[in-house]
């Protein structure tokens, strides 16, 4: 292939990569839809088996064997769904048989409400005559309408003669049966789906093992173990969470005196797996037939309190206290997986979203070839949080970057925050304006928002962590950043200071010529300040044009120089000798941001002669605590 081909080639890779994604995720579309019958079952099947794996491992751990642990589960599982069907069918019966005698209080609310107007028009007089139909659809739900019955807008019905066709007891079983023959079929091949991936459980690890990569087969078997544990204790809380919400809304329902409560809580546990609005679709039912049963307005008024409550008290204190925020999923990949969901499967796909996207999801964490799942659907961030920082400031957003900063500051140190999330963002935005990547008013505005952040972040009422709600953005860079260091904690008082320390300006810290020095003196320097040392900054050339002279800094006792990256060792030498001219009382600190190599760090703290040569601003303040100390 010649150079020319070879670089169209090239260009056209991009588009030729997009099109067979799509014919990828087509193709999968496709083959889930078509073959719905059968992933239905089988998705059902893996499910189960997550929620009952940790019943069956502690079964196990009792000495019971594997196949009776197995068998237990599997039987009390299914003795529990066939109850559950049996008791919706015995509800949906009752209901049905009592839904005629409904219409009378359906049309004296309807009456009361148009009193007063005889012929209503417009969109009340529509909706008035929707309910009007509706409660004389009820009557027939049921029973039959009597001949003699005048139901306004409804045409008498004719007399119908029924003739027995002679099939007698076995037709009466077959019309009987036939409707419960498909769930049934189902719920068997669920069943056996979900024996055989229990038995199978070690195989089809290895199995996975074996597609997750053996290179480290230690971390990986960890890794694996420990995301279907954490996916079946998720799929388990869920389970249980559901099954309360449907228990207390149904008690409460029957309390009420709301009719088949417990067709409602039912219903209502089942539809609060579709995200978000689950439980309060489950509450429309109820608060239809409360305003049918109920003369008054007392009844469907309870029924929706009772649902606003316990869906926000689960949703907001519950969850949150036995779990945690976070179901891995960000809301939007919620709220997308539940279209997708739905649009293959239908309802089932619809209550089966949440769960099976948190299983894909979890798989893609440790599965290189389907990370682009974690990263489309997962509720971590893509980037990382000095990434994060970085973009913001480029983007010059202080505002989002400091709410960031303020919940991270719920868990950890200022310094810290400004060490292993700030700082790094600089470095990279060093990086990108050593090679001119980022000049003119880009910089400008990098410059003016990473000082924002600083004079936002003043304005925290304690260097310390508080403790509070985290988000996920925040937790993640919360988990990456790690605890904070050694004096990080620690506030010196007045009274803890050497004397000579107890003055107006103790700390001065003086900035390179880099166009980002600036912004890390001022971050050292608040750091400083709010651990008990004010501090104030310079930047080295206003100290070139106007020197200060021996009584101007009579009172200073450690002068830091900062630099992300200084011209040269020559220049430092150069600089910290000026520095004891001017000051001869100062303990001098050298801080090479960027410089990350322990190594150079001392061979630089050799050449140097400085007091301390540090890379961070925990080092930094913990030397500066050390020398200030009675």
């Amino acid at each position: 292939m010649d150079i020319i081909s070879s670089q169209q080639m090239r260009k056209l890779l991009p588009l030729l990569t997009a099109l067979a994604v799509t014919v990828l995720v087509l193709s999968i579309s496709a083959i889930l839809y078509l073959g719905r019958e059968i992933f239905v079952p089988f998705a059902l099947g893996i499910l189960l088996s997550f929620v009952l794996a940790p019943i069956v491992i502690g079964l196990q751990r009792l000495n019971v064997p594997r196949s009776l642990a197995i068998s237990a589960a599997i039987l009390t599982a299914t003795c529990a769904i066939v109850a559950l069907i049996l008791l919706i069918f015995s509800q949906v019966a009752n209901l049905a048989e009592d839904l005629p005698g409904y219409r009378a209080t359906i049309q004296q609310k309807l009456d009361s409400v148009a009193e007063g107007e005889s012929r209503p028009s417009g969109p009340y007089g529509r909706a008035l005559e929707a309910l009007q139909g509706i409660a004389s659809d009820i009557e027939k739900i049921g029973g039959s309408v009597p001949e003699d019955a005048d139901v306004p807008g409804v045409a008498r019905p004719m007399p119908v003669t029924i003739v027995s066709s002679g099939g007698g007891t076995l037709a009466t079983a077959a019309a009987v049966i036939s409707p419960l023959l498909g769930p049934l079929t189902t719920l068997g091949i669920v069943i056996v789906f979900a024996i055989f991936i229990l038995l199978q459980r070690e195989d089809l690890r290895n199995r996975f093992i074996r597609l997750a990569g053996t290179d480290d087969l230690q971390q990986t078997t960890a890794a694996i173990d420990d995301a279907a544990l954490r996916l079946s204790r998720l799929l388990l809380f869920q389970f249980g969470m559901n099954a309360a919400f449907g228990l207390i809304t149904g008690a409460g329902l029957y309390v009420i005196g709301v009719p088949s409560p417990f067709l409602w809580g039912i219903l209502g546990g089942i539809l609060r797996y579709i995200p978000y609005v689950g439980g309060f679709i489950g509450a429309g039912l109820p608060m239809m037939l409360a305003f049918a049963v109920d003369p008054g307005w007392n009844m469907i008024l309870w029924t929706a309190l009772l649902y606003i409550a316990v869906e926000t008290a689960m949703s907001n204190i519950v969850e949150p206290i036995l779990y945690g925020h976070s179901s891995g999923l960000s809301p939007v990949a919620i709220i997308l997986a539940a279209l997708i969901w739905a649009l293959l499967w239908g309802p089932v796909g619809l209550i089966l979203a949440t769960p099976l996207t948190i299983c894909l999801v979890v798989l893609a964490r440790y599965v290189p070839a389907l990370g682009i799942i974690d990263i489309m659907f997962g509720d971590k961030p893509a980037l990382s949080p000095h990434q994060i920082f970085y973009q913001r400031m480029l983007a010059g957003e202080p505002q989002e970057a400091g709410l960031q900063a303020r919940e991270f500051l719920r868990e950890r140190a200022l310094v810290t925050y400004y060490d292993e999330v700030a700082l790094e963002g600089i470095r990279l935005a060093h990086d990108d304006v050593a090679r001119l990547a980022v000049q003119g008013k880009r910089l400008e505005t990098l410059q003016h928002a990473a000082m924002a952040l600083v004079e936002r972040l003043d304005r925290v009422e304690s260097p310390l962590p508080r403790g509070g709600v985290v988000r996920t953005e925040a937790k993640a860079a919360v988990e990456a950043a790690g605890p904070d260091r050694a004096g990080a904690l620690v506030v010196q008082r007045p009274e803890d200071l050497k004397p000579e320390w107890r003055v107006a300006r103790p700390v001065v810290c003086i900035s390179g010529n880099d166009p980002l020095d600036a912004t890390v003196a001022a971050m050292l320097a608040q750091v400083l300040t709010r651990h008990g040392l004010t501090a104030e900054t310079v930047a080295w050339a206003d100290l070139a044009k106007n020197p200060p002279s021996a009584t101007d800094a009579s009172d200073v006792r450690l002068v830091c120089l900062s630099f992300l990256e200084p011209l040269s060792t020559v220049h430092l030498r150069m600089m910290v000798r000026q520095v004891h001219r001017i000051a001869p009382k100062a303990h001098v600190f050298v801080g090479i941001w960027r410089q990350r190599d322990p190594a150079m760090v001392a061979q630089l703290a050799t050449r140097l002669h400085t007091d301390a040569l540090v890379t961070t601003f925990s080092a930094a303040l913990v030397e500066a605590q050390k020398l200030a100390a009675k």
